[in-house]
């Protein structure tokens, strides 16, 4: 097996080896971006930076760490298929980490981690150990939030659903929902159902959306079936094949538009809707919610717009003040993202 070192990174990014030594000492040269990319493939090969020790007698003092850990399976982390949503949420970590002079280390967690006592967690224990606090992306299993949670001051940058005892930065998940029914709305849909799939880790940002959905469509006066709602209780779970039979089945039986409850769902649809002939936007409108960029076979959908980048930079500070104050009041902040209508939205048919 090769070794794993900066070379690795360097050659897998197509940059210098002296590039990828500055993003580990955070070089003020380094663009926030580029540091983000270099973060992410160190997780993916493994790779950990340790310090060169001096044998100067002058004692230096200790640099903070933020350790990141992000709960996904390594196959859905490298997929390439659509943008990682998590390289500019590392951008915003690592720039912010920077202006505040501390260090940055990332890690995947396998989401069938349950106990800091797994082994999938032991191989970063003593990494672990020296991290002033810590930064989670994606939602988390609730025993191993609830063990971390006591061990440090931790930041979710996404609300985990079933953990009050934490700071989160998040997306405002109702006023995106909100903006998105707004606009079918406008345009004349009345039958708007919700797609969503399952996670192996329960999706509270699935679930937020959801409630955000119902909620909207009650103020609307918009009538809900739940035939119309797809994987999401009472209704039963469907594979992903599944789910896009259903929701043509569902298509044409009267629903005019579906409310995605992310951007990734919403391109597998309309790939999935079209291969059934069922076009979108003309016969059926879709919408999501993350603001990635658009696959290359697909049109920019109509999308929430996340600031994934001010949310990393947002979690950051705030985990910096959290290490300052280790038992303060929790917060909960929530950015606005505003929906940006694309090629996928349109009136409903005249039928």
């Amino acid at each position: 097996m090769a070794d794993i070192n900066q070379l690795v990174i360097a050659e897998r990014l197509g940059i210098s080896r002296a590039t990828v030594s500055r993003c580990f000492t955070n070089h003020p040269g380094i663009n926030p971006v580029t540091r983000a990319r270099v973060f992410q493939v160190a997780a993916e090969i493994g790779y950990a930076h340790l310090e060169k020790r001096t044998s100067s007698t002058k004692k230096k003092s200790a640099k903070t760490t933020f350790g990141v850990l992000i709960c996904t399976d390594e196959e859905e982390y490298l997929r390439t298929d659509y943008q990682n949503p998590s390289e500019q949420i590392l951008a915003g970590v690592t720039e912010c980490a920077h202006l505040n002079g501390a260090k940055v280390e990332v890690h995947l967690i396998d989401p069938k981690v349950r106990d800091l006592d797994d082994p999938g967690f032991l191989r970063i224990d003593k990494m672990r150990r020296r991290w002033s606090g810590l930064l989670l992306v994606y939602p988390f299993p609730g025993p191993l939030l609830d063990q971390l949670s006591t061990v440090m001051p931790v930041v979710s940058l996404v609300e985990q659903f079933n953990n009050t005892g934490i700071d989160c930065v998040d997306a405002d998940h109702y006023k995106g929902i909100s903006a998105a029914i707004e606009h079918l709305a406008e345009a004349g849909h009345r039958r708007i159902g919700f797609f969503t799939r399952q996670y192996q880790v329960e999706a509270s940002w699935s679930f937020r959306r959801y409630a955000a959905y119902m909620e909207k469509m009650v103020r609307l006066k918009l009538r809900v079936s739940s035939k119309d709602i797809i994987n999401v209780f009472p209704s039963r779970e469907l594979n992903e094949e599944e789910s896009i039979d259903y929701a043509a089945e569902r298509t044409r039986a009267g629903v005019t538009a579906w409310i995605c409850a992310a951007d990734h769902q919403a391109y597998d649809l309309v790939r999935g809707l079209e291969s059934r002939g069922i076009s979108v936007p003309d016969r059926v409108s879709v919408t999501g919610f993350d603001g990635i960029e658009p696959p290359a076979d697909c049109p920019q959908i109509g999308t929430t717009q996340i600031p994934f980048r001010e949310i990393g930079a947002m979690g950051t500070q705030r985990l910096i003040e959290r290490i300052r104050k280790r038992f303060g009041s929790v917060q909960h902040v929530l950015l606005d993202c505003p929906f940006v209508p694309g090629a996928t939205t349109g009136p409903p048919p005249v039928i």
